[in-house]
């Protein structure tokens, strides 16, 4: 196939976007203007995505760009970020980082040895007290174009977020100030204005769900599901979804229908409702399943990436056959060591798509054939009908705040559904080069990472650009 064929095969799988109209001061979200998140007239519900921005307490400019052009060009519904909002290393977390959820801040550490216990406890909270200033200050900028738009937005966590030295509670409590969070406050206190209507399924920090209605608001067509998919396992590598987290993601699909079900008997001419209603699932880790999107290559294969720890010392490329045109791959998959259970439970329980960050370098979207082995027969015989295979996304960094692909190539993603195919959804990058031109920012790197796995230490030392001397120890190693 040529890339002309391949263009326009991508180009028919991508939504037709419009931009917003001048002087409608309405909200930018059709969801909003509405008051819950539903399917408009049109058919259509949108979603976009942001993940992996990743920045200190002065957001670059180009990322608040990329943000407004985004919401310009889509007028999304809703927006989800999807972890490592915040750049927990950044040098503004000196007093109170930490690499590990486990482990002391590096503030405490410093202090317990030398300064009396009490002096040093009003120290750090002072140092805490400004790491909510400067997390409160990065989350001000992120969501400031989406509350001048009028535009709802939820938000789960990476496995950077909580290394500022605030737990993912604080940091969710953090965002629920701001107008327009989804997020559900713990106390059950009613805190969103734009959505009074829309119900919310809670769980814990970063995991909850959210059902979308048909466009009469009698049956829950889909819902959204927003996972923590954890940050670093005490064994090494990458952490899991809490065990309640997992448990939760199970019985969403069916807590959905029970609850759209009592709105269904409410409406006489409504539909009745399925057993379970089919969703999607935002999260920050892929899982170690998304590598069934790969084939095996050769080394020194055009494109070929090394696997990244469990599958490390074997090369591969994206399959073409499983992955959209326009997919690509530039870097191994990071998922965790250890398979959790999750991708059973998205199979088994009722999820169409996955869709994850993380991987600041690669962006492909592919489909994988699932088994409905459901011991409830009647929910299998329902999901049966209604999905065909489990669709993969990964996205790149929206943020220009850490590595990834040339500057050009920073992209958010529409996701948007269509009425008379649901659990099909089509989907774009948006990448800054195409919505705003050349960016400004001298920060933004990238570098390359097709020949070698990254690094044993978890991925952190991707986090920074490589220096001289770790360049040097490299080329020391090979020789």
């Amino acid at each position: 196939m040529t890339e002309l064929q391949n263009a326009a095969k991508a180009a028919a799988t991508r939504p037709r976007i419009q931009p917003a109209e001048e002087g409608d001061d309405r909200p930018l979200s059709v969801s909003a203007r509405l008051g819950r998140l539903q399917f408009h007239q049109s058919g259509k519900f949108r979603v976009l995505q942001l993940t992996d921005i990743q920045d200190g307490p002065k957001v670059s400019k180009d990322t608040v760009k990329l943000i407004e052009a985004s919401l310009d060009a889509t007028r999304p519904d809703i927006v989800i970020f999807t972890g490592n909002q915040i750049a927990g290393y950044d040098p503004a977390y000196a007093q109170t980082t930490r690499k590990r959820r486990w482990s002391a801040s590096v503030g405490t550490a410093r202090e317990t040895a030398s300064s009396k216990s009490s002096e040093a406890s009003e120290r750090f909270e002072a140092a805490l007290e400004r790491t909510r200033a400067s997390v409160r200050a990065t989350v001000e900028q992120l969501v400031r174009p989406l509350a001048d738009r009028g535009i709802p937005w939820a938000v789960t966590f990476g496995n950077h977020d909580f290394q500022c030295g605030l737990g993912n509670a604080e940091i969710e409590s953090i965002c629920r100030e701001f107008p327009g969070c989804l997020n559900p406050d713990p106390a059950g206190r009613q805190v969103e204005q734009y959505l009074p209507s829309q119900r919310v399924f809670a769980c814990e920090p970063g995991t909850f769900a959210l059902p979308v209605s048909d466009v009469d608001h009698t049956t829950s067509v889909l819902g959204l599901v927003l996972l923590d998919s954890g940050d670093y396992a005490r064994s090494g590598g990458y952490g899991s979804p809490s065990a309640e987290a997992l448990r939760f993601l199970a019985g969403v699909p069916e807590m959905m229908a029970t609850q759209s079900q009592k709105r269904v008997e409410s409406h006489e001419t409504a539909k009745s409702q399925e057993q379970a209603v089919p969703c999607m699932v935002f999260q920050h880790f892929p899982v170690q399943q998304y590598y069934q999107l790969l084939k095996p290559a050769a080394t020194n294969a055009a494109r070929a990436i090394e696997g990244y720890r469990n599958f490390a010392g074997k090369h591969y490329v994206l399959d073409e056959g499983k992955t959209l045109p326009g997919s690509y791959l530039g870097e191994g998959i990071s998922c965790p060591d250890t398979d959790s259970g999750e991708f059973a439970i998205l199979e088994q329980c009722g999820y169409f798509a996955i869709s994850a960050g993380h991987d600041h370098r690669n962006a492909f979207v592919g489909t994988v054939p699932i088994s409905r082995n459901s011991a409830d027969v009647r929910m299998a015989k329902v999901l049966s009908k209604v999905i065909g295979g489990l669709m993969m996304i990964a996205s790149p960094t929206s943020g220009f705040g850490s590595y990834g692909p040339v500057p050009q190539k920073r992209a958010a993603r529409l996701i948007e559904f269509d009425i008379r195919h649901p659990y099909e959804p089509r989907t774009q990058l948006l990448e800054y080069g195409e919505l705003v031109g050349k960016p400004s920012a001298g920060k933004a790197y990238a570098y390359g990472m097709t020949s070698e796995s990254k690094p044993e230490s978890e991925g952190v030392d991707l986090l920074h650009r490589p220096t001289w001397w770790s360049k040097l120890l490299t080329w020391l190693r090979k020789k």
